[in-house]
């Protein structure tokens, strides 16, 4: 972990041009940047290519390359970059409770960062996918914090947990995940990484994931499925990708990932749904 991502490149590849400072206003700006230029995917593990997380690999692959990636490679390199700047970054792991009916505990497979900014604690996380944060919340549980996208709080779990929870429509919450605030190693996310990125029973080894925020909207794609969503969840729209073209088109031109090295027609083989014969 002795490399370190090159703040330029970085900065050009999200778009941004302000100060360079460990302050809150900073830390906002960068995370509403991140998941707006460099979106959430799995089209490694889905395709067999190991996801590697050392620093040097990963600004490769989301920076250079401008690919994406799924949370390990989203927030190291948005912890590293953070780091940088002279923040104090915790790394933690969560049980994704998300989507989830089974009340069996799954694994913890999620990366998050804890802050630490003028002697008040805030989460940031730049990594989930379909509700991915806009805005680092503060670490306080109980309250209800607006983002672009959404609104958020942390809830009180047992055995000194907290739950992420979103609210839906209805204003009722869902739960996101659940983490607690001991810090981790760095080879308990490559032990959870290989888990989640070659598992059987881990979704992004056999379900294409794609999302992206968008100032006022998520994009999301799952398989052959393309789904836009307003703030509120609300269905703004939805189609089926048809072919591999207009798969490879979709993920270049919705999503801004550079496809050149990947096969998207077996790509699209493993993911479309099949025909339905009458």
């Amino acid at each position: 972990m002795s490399h370190t991502v090159n703040l330029d490149n970085y900065f050009a590849r999200i778009g941004y041009e302000g100060p360079r400072a460990a302050t809150l206003e900073v830390l906002q700006a960068l995370h509403r940047l991140h998941p707006r230029a460099i979106p959430f995917e799995n089209l490694n593990p889905l395709t067999r290519r190991p996801v590697k997380l050392d620093l040097e690999s990963v600004e490769r692959k989301l920076v250079t390359e401008r690919r994406g990636g799924y949370c390990f490679e989203q927030n190291a390199l948005f912890a590293d970059v953070l780091m940088q700047l002279g923040f104090t970054v915790t790394p933690l792991l969560a049980r994704v409770l998300w989507g989830r009916e089974s009340d069996t505990p799954p694994p913890r497979t999620h990366m998050v960062l804890r802050l630490d900014i003028d002697n008040e604690a805030w989460i940031a996380d730049v990594g989930f996918g379909s509700v991915t944060l806009t805005a680092p919340l503060r670490l306080t549980a109980g309250l209800a914090q607006p983002t672009e996208l959404g609104t958020f709080r942390l809830a009180d779990a047992a055995r000194e947990a907290l739950y992420l929870e979103v609210q839906a429509r209805d204003e009722s919450w869902a739960r996101v995940y659940r983490f607690d605030l001991h810090p981790v190693e760095w080879i308990d996310y490559e032990t959870s990484n290989w888990y989640t990125s070659t598992s059987p029973e881990a979704i992004f080894a056999s379900t294409l994931i794609v999302c992206r925020v968008l100032p006022e909207a998520r994009l999301a794609l799952l398989n052959d499925q393309l789904s836009e969503r307003a703030a509120d969840g609300r269905l703004i729209s939805e189609r089926q990708l048809k072919s591999a073209g207009e798969l490879a088109a979709c993920l270049r031109d919705q999503f801004g990932i550079n496809t050149g090295d990947l096969d998207i027609a077996e790509i699209f083989d493993r993911v479309r749904t099949p025909a339905q014969t009458t």
